[in-house]
């Protein structure tokens, strides 16, 4: 079967939404079937795949791709993407990464439009928060994440504290770890924390100000924009993860990739983060810097509730396995391209 998934943004952009798409296409091309991804982005790379990856393609290509397609699959809803069924009827699957009503790039002027768009397929969330905020039917189908990358390392040690792994935008919320963390060490806690990630220049530069400020420069590094072996031995050198995010967060894979490698992860009840944590960690409200403190200072010294929350990690983890997305994956493909079902 050949299937065209759709996303606007793709490797090598770093992102939720583009990784769970890489996941995705390698997963379903493991299994035998033909996929081509097309991106709204011009982003440059050289690395192979087991799929083709077709860049910001012309009117008459997108047209051509879908002609050649059994199935499109959009990695989220992009309408400079979705056009060409117009023209050409193909079966449609949506899978939501962000709310239809506050989603970024084209602005939420376009949500209603959207929302008409996916009564043309299928739908399924990356979230139960998400398929309620949609309120359109279709399956929770929970990202997975890179279970070669990222696991424990026995030769790594746990010699640091806390880390944030995201972009570095006010809405990830990396500004309220710091502000938690000088909480903490005006009670005479002093975590050694690690914020991982990039942003744009500003932002950036404003976190480390921040740090200045509270005279935190010995206890928190950090380290940019990380990938692959590098970024996974970096998270096993911590005991927490914290992603204390403003945004109505569609999932978190970063969460199960900080669980992967060993982190109990404390997060906000912002969208689907609750539900990727699990009893691996705990949650707490969102933006609020206090109550992100007491949890990393129960966490980093009540060695009981630790314990508890890291022997809970692999059974969360295991909802989030590669064969576990592919059988939904499968199952929604079947569903969707069956003679009685599909719709265009």
């Amino acid at each position: 079967m050949r299937i065209l998934i759709c996303s606007y943004h793709f490797y090598p952009r770093i992102g939720g939404t583009e990784t769970a798409g890489m996941s995705l296409a390698m997963g379903l091309a493991e299994r035998g079937y033909d996929i081509t991804v097309v991106t709204a982005a011009a982003d440059e790379d050289h690395a192979t795949f087991p799929f083709s990856i077709v860049r910001k393609p012309g009117v008459l290509e997108l047209l051509r791709l879908f002609q050649a397609a059994d199935l499109v699959w959009h990695n989220h809803v992009s309408l400079r993407l979705l056009w060409p069924i117009l023209f050409v009827r193909r079966p449609l699957v949506f899978v939501h990464h962000c709310p239809l009503a506050t989603d970024t790039g084209p602005g939420p002027r376009f949500g209603a439009l959207k929302r008409a768009a996916c009564m043309l397929g299928h739908n399924a969330f990356v979230s139960e928060a998400y398929r309620k905020a949609a309120g359109l039917p279709g399956p929770v189908i929970y990202n997975t994440y890179d279970e070669v990358s990222f696991h424990t390392w026995p030769d790594v040690m746990r010699d640091r504290d806390v880390v944030f792994l995201g972009r570095l935008v006010r809405e990830k919320g990396a500004d309220l770890l710091i502000d938690a963390l000088a909480l903490l060490a005006a009670k005479g806690t002093r975590l050694r924390a690690t914020i991982i990630g990039s942003g744009p220049r500003d932002f950036s530069e404003s976190l480390r100000a921040q740090v200045s400020t509270y005279g935190l420069g010995e206890l928190v590094e950090f380290t940019g924009a990380l990938r692959g072996e590098v970024l996974s031995r970096t998270l096993a050198r911590h005991r927490v993860m914290a992603m204390p995010s403003r945004w109505f967060e569609g999932f978190g894979i970063s969460a199960i990739e900080g669980l992967a490698c060993g982190c109990v992860v404390v997060g906000s009840d912002s969208g689907g983060l609750p539900d990727a944590i699990g009893p691996a960690g705990v949650v707490t409200a969102k933006g609020s810097a206090p109550e992100l403190a007491a949890a990393l200072e129960r966490l980093t010294t009540d060695t009981t509730l630790y314990e508890s929350c890291r022997a809970r990690i692999p059974q969360q983890l295991a909802l989030f396995s590669k064969t576990a997305l592919m059988g939904h994956c499968e199952r929604l493909i079947r569903e969707a391209t069956a003679p009685t079902t599909a719709r265009a």
